[in-house]
């Protein structure tokens, strides 16, 4: 055999070699790809949540999360009360910030089977009020709050708050304002839209409660004993957002008014991301309210997205890390707080719960404070 000849069968023999390694390459990378490709997303949902629940949703650690157990997430931003108007068809899910709107929307959901409709609540925040350290100071002075020893928190007094309201007191009249230019006008919570927003009627919700001895308003005649006051807490604002997540960004920029309800969730988001807190006090009220998140399916699709939300435990941690409170035992939230107890109160001591009226009742309730109801 000449040289030309053994070479040529050299070469074939070595292409030969190289075909079968380049093929059991191509293999092996198909295999080990596929046993890593576990993050890629296969279910498209899209729902509408409350705005105060949409850094969760896009913060990059959740949409890898869930596109771990193979979700791809789409999310529009609308005040709870507001979703009532929107058509849910195209919709895999409703993410209203409390159980009101999200009864509202199950009945409106055009599904016949109503397990689908099931509501999950995979998280909860209390409502609170944040002032700024001047503010919250004259309000304890005059025996509207208490403070804690590091002045940071402390609990809003809802009877001499309420009766402060109804009588119209401004910040003036208040010892202890002088000198704060701030501190100027009537005395009041800036609190969203109650026809509008979740945050805003469970405001009323609890103000009507502390309002009515202790009463949790249950038809007209109840909403008619203290709609004066509700008008009065509501009407001082002015207009009014429609959403929660404004009105606390503009509260951490320096602007607005020096008294606002927002979700302790919004606190404690700031807090452990270690954004700087200034002069910010957290007042829990001594009579508050719970929103529980109320995810609302509306397809197969919006369901296993809810179970996730709330038994997944990276998502639940992750859901801690945009400070709401995981329903079940406290201690995934006690655990990722404990360096923040300055601000916030892990425990809710000294703090009662409001019953929220039904959907009907509150709706109402909102109606007649933005005097949209008859004035009776």
């Amino acid at each position: 055999m000449g040289f030309r000849e053994h070479s040529a069968r050299v070469r074939r023999i070595l292409g030969i070699v190289l075909a079968v390694l380049l093929l059991g390459g191509v293999a092996a990378v198909l295999v080990t790809g596929g046993d890593k490709d576990t993050g890629t997303a296969t279910k498209t949902v899209r729902g509408v949540i409350g705005s105060e629940k949409a850094e969760f949703f896009a913060d990059p650690q959740v949409v890898k999360a869930l596109a771990a157990k193979g979700f791809t997430v789409g999310t529009e931003t609308s005040g709870s009360w507001d979703m009532d108007e929107l058509p849910l068809d195209g919709y895999d899910f409703a993410f209203p910030s409390s159980r009101g709107p999200a009864d509202g929307l199950r009945a409106k959901a055009k599904t016949k089977d109503k397990a689908t409709t099931a509501p999950l609540r995979p998280f909860y925040s209390p409502l609170v009020v944040v002032a700024h350290s001047p503010a919250a100071r004259v309000l304890a002075a005059n025996g509207l709050a208490a403070l804690g020893p590091r002045g940071t928190t402390g609990t809003l007094k809802m009877d001499a708050y309420l009766a402060a309201a109804r009588a119209d007191r401004t910040w003036q009249q208040l010892k202890g304002s002088a000198g704060h230019a701030e501190l100027s006008g009537t005395l009041f919570i800036t609190s969203t839209d109650p026809v509008a927003s979740n945050s805003g009627a469970l405001y009323l919700a609890a103000a009507s409660y502390v309002a009515d001895g202790g009463k949790v308003a249950g038809d007209t005649a109840a909403v008619t004993r203290t709609a004066p006051l509700m008008r009065k807490l509501i009407q001082v604002q002015g207009a009014q957002q429609s959403g929660s997540d404004a009105p606390f960004r503009d509260f951490i920029s320096g602007v607005g008014n020096p008294l606002v309800l927002v979700y302790e969730s919004q606190v404690a988001a700031q807090l452990l991301a270690g954004r700087p807190m200034g002069d910010l006090v957290v007042l829990y009220p001594d009579t508050t309210v719970s929103s529980d998140h109320t995810l609302v399916p509306l397809t197969e699709n919006g369901r296993a997205l809810g179970e996730l939300l709330s038994t997944d435990p990276e998502l639940r941690k992750l859901a801690v890390r945009h400070g709401f409170r995981p329903q079940g035992p406290e201690g995934e939230f006690t655990s990722a707080t404990g360096a923040h107890t300055a601000y916030l109160n892990q425990t809710m001591t000294g703090v009662r719960q409001a019953p929220v009226p039904t959907s009907k009742v509150l709706h109402e309730m909102a109606l007649r404070a933005r005097d949209q109801g008859d004035t009776a």
